[in-house]
């Protein structure tokens, strides 16, 4: 057993510091107006400060040290040397700024201990003080440089509000330790141009010598501000400005970036499919704040169609679900278009798994390795048709880890590998990505039909539909064998770059078409293939089609049309990694036409871009090399419509050579039976007797 009595202990040592007799310390305080007495051997053991100090002072001829400390007031040092001696620190009925003085002082006498427990009551207990005094706060523990709480919890809210520092009338004067730490942030939020704007600010303002027009500037001149900012120029977004961004602001200073560096930004706005020697840092993640719906207005049912009366019902429906048969759920689970997000998939089928066998435990925590086992043997059917690799990383640890034991240990292996190493190629058979369709209600019969686009007209499909069929001539638009499809539209979805990505991710056989902002152009793409946006990787997944092109609308102005086919598939388009996709929208080619913004909306920046020369693709499509928009939308161009466009193709065949004929012949057969089976209006006769079918 032990017996502790420290409080009597501290008690009496802080009765020692009333003995006058016995010391050999005078501590002269607030411009020597308050002494105090003290014991070197109680000094030195409780503060290295004083240790140093103490050793380095000689006696006077009583044998007594003295130490001077004028800046510190009677009141600080009377709570210090309290600390010191009894480990006692009594904070009742005192002001904020008090307390941070204290923890100031007690850093400067290397009190750790007190020090990093006055941070954390200043954070827990006064954090309003802190952002209320925000400007004093920030500069002080930089300079000082030991106090990673607060400089933590400033840092923090700056990120958020860079205003606070940025925009200040005393920012040039904010020491480098408090501006690096802030540059190095992914989620700093101000635009990296801004950024560099005002880095270039601080730092020749550090050097008030140098000429305020920058064409007097000598080779010298950008030394110095080179050296100036040599901690702070490594955490420029180099990569996440805009050419325009570049060659106005960062271009007059190309001196102060290494060579290397500014040969692979130039590279990167020339040929951005091409390996840069240079650190790419990650994009900032600029945050969208949106208003909350307000409070006092009627929450308005989600539907249109059905009541909650009928939501209610369906969800009875759904709870039967766990009754389904073996049979009746492989066949969904084959289905490429089933119209379910992966990880919903993956609940039902756990769901299904669990229901199966209901002694299994409640709480997955209590589950031994034969419940894991049992569950496994249940879903042995189900689970090989999963999409595992079109899982989020984030539903791959919250809701797949968990079951971990029921998957196979290569699959698993794959899995990991593929979040950790997208690029390496995986043992395990990766299955496509469902097509996910975007339903709307059909129009009302008995209003007019209003064509799906604000930006093209029926025309304009007519041609794009020819171009997909390779077609030398355009379609009528009364025999367009495509539907269409609206999938997103700028002014009702919005223009930041990442909801593109998530409205089209799965949507296969799609056209974007924009308006550029200030001429009468209408440009885009057609992809044959789906979308992706679960490219985990830094950079672009590029994906092979030969069949992919790019193209300008005749409109206004605009005489003629041009189409630009793919010339090389290998890069015909591709799907931008997780962290770009905040930035970049649609990407075809390398450079010959890409959507992107810096400012998360395509209307604002001139960010848009299309090369004025072919690179993957046969040749430009614009003039207007950077550009904003002021609208664009993207389209599914969906299955052919029904048999009479089929009837016009066979014909066609018939009325050409006779190698023809047996095609012709297939695809009735074929449109035959789609008519018994219901996929088509009953087949007329007169037709089947043509072809000698009847």
């Amino acid at each position: 057993m032990t017996l502790k009595f420290f409080e009597k202990l501290s008690q009496n040592f802080i009765e020692l510091l009333d003995d006058k007799d016995e010391h050999n310390v005078i501590i002269e305080v607030e411009n020597t107006k308050k002494s105090f007495t003290a014991h070197s051997s109680v000094l030195k053991y409780r503060s290295s400060y004083f240790r140093m100090e103490l050793e380095n002072i000689q006696p006077n001829e009583n044998n007594v040290k003295i130490i001077t400390k004028s800046s510190i007031s009677t009141q600080i040092f009377d709570v210090i040397l309290k600390y010191i001696y009894g480990g006692i620190v009594n904070l009742e009925n005192v002001e904020t700024k008090f307390v941070f003085d204290l923890m100031l002082v007690a850093n400067e006498f290397k009190l750790e201990e007190l020090t990093n427990k006055l941070e954390t009551v200043l954070i827990d207990t006064k954090a309003s003080w802190l952002k209320t005094h925000f400007s004093l706060v920030y500069r002080t523990i930089f300079d000082r440089k030991n106090f990673k709480k607060i400089e933590k919890f400033c840092i923090d809210i700056v990120v958020k509000h860079p205003n606070l520092i940025f925009d200040s009338s005393d920012f040039t004067s904010l020491q480098e330790s408090a501006l690096v730490p802030l540059l190095k942030r992914d989620d700093l939020q101000m635009k990296e141009v801004k950024i560099w704007d005002y880095v270039i600010k601080w730092g020749i303002a550090q050097n008030p010598t140098l000429p305020i027009d920058l064409k007097e500037w000598t080779k010298e001149n950008f030394i110095t501000l080179k050296n100036t900012l040599q901690q702070c120029l490594p955490y420029i977004r180099y990569f996440q400005l805009s050419s325009t961004e570049v060659f106005d602001k960062v271009k007059p200073y190309k001196k102060i970036i290494d060579k290397q560096l500014w040969e692979d930004i130039n590279q990167y706005f020339w040929a951005s499919d091409r390996p840069v020697k240079s650190i790419i840092l990650p994009a900032r993640s600029l945050l969208v704040t949106e208003l909350p719906p307000r409070t006092n207005e009627p929450k308005e049912h989600f539907s249109t169609i059905i009541s909650e009366d009928h939501t209610a019902e369906i969800s009875a429906w759904i709870d039967h679900f766990t009754s389904l048969q073996e049979s009746a759920l492989v066949p969904l689970l084959k289905r490429d278009d089933l119209q379910m997000k992966e990880v919903k998939i993956w609940d039902y089928v756990i769901k299904w798994g669990i229901a199966q066998n209901p002694t299994l435990p409640i709480d997955l925590k209590e589950w031994t390795k034969e419940n894991f086992i049992t569950l496994k043997n249940t879903l042995q059917q189900c689970l090989p048709y999963i999409r595992y690799f079109q899982l989020s990383s984030t539903e791959v640890f919250d809701k797949v880890k968990p079951y971990k034991k029921i998957i196979d240990k290569q699959l698993w292996e794959d899995i990991n590998q593929y979040f950790w190493a997208s690029d390496r190629p995986v043992k395990s058979i990766i299955l496509p990505a469902r097509s996910l369709l975007v339903t709307e209600l059909p129009p009302r019969t008995n209003e007019p039909k209003e064509h799906f686009s604000t930006i093209i007209s029926e025309d304009h499909t007519a041609e794009i539909s020819a171009w997909i069929d390779r077609k030398t001539t355009n379609y009528l638009t009364t025999n367009n064998p495509y539907k269409f499809e609206l999938i997103l539209r700028g002014t009702r979805d919005g223009f930041n770059p990442q909801k593109f990505w998530n409205i089209c991710h799965g949507h296969a056989s799609t056209v974007v078409v924009l308006k550029v902002k200030g001429t009468d152009e209408i440009i885009g793409g057609y992809n044959p293939l789906a979308w992706d946006n679960s490219n985990i990787r830094y950079n672009h997944k590029w994906i092979v089609t030969n069949d992919s092109f790019i193209f300008s609308l005749k409109n206004g102005n605009i005489q003629n049309s041009i189409l630009s086919r793919v010339k090389n598939p290998n890069k015909s388009f591709c799907n931008v990694g997780k962290s770009q996709q905040n930035i970049y929208g649609p990407f075809f080619g390398s450079n010959d036409f890409y959507m992107r913004s810096n400012q998360s909306n395509f209307t604002l920046d001139s960010a848009c871009f299309c090369c004025n020369q072919g690179t993957q693709y046969e040749r430009s499509i614009s003039s207007t090399i950077n550009f904003s928009i002021v609208d664009y939308e993207k389209e599914r161009w969906g299955t052919r419509k029904g048999a009479e466009n089929k009837w016009a193709e066979v014909n066609e065949m018939k009325e050409d050579k006779e190698d023809d004929e047996g095609k012709g012949k297939e695809m009735m057969y074929k449109m035959k039976n789609e008519a018994r089976e219901g996929e088509l209006r009953e087949v007329d006769a007169d037709e089947l007797q043509k072809w000698n079918l009847n």
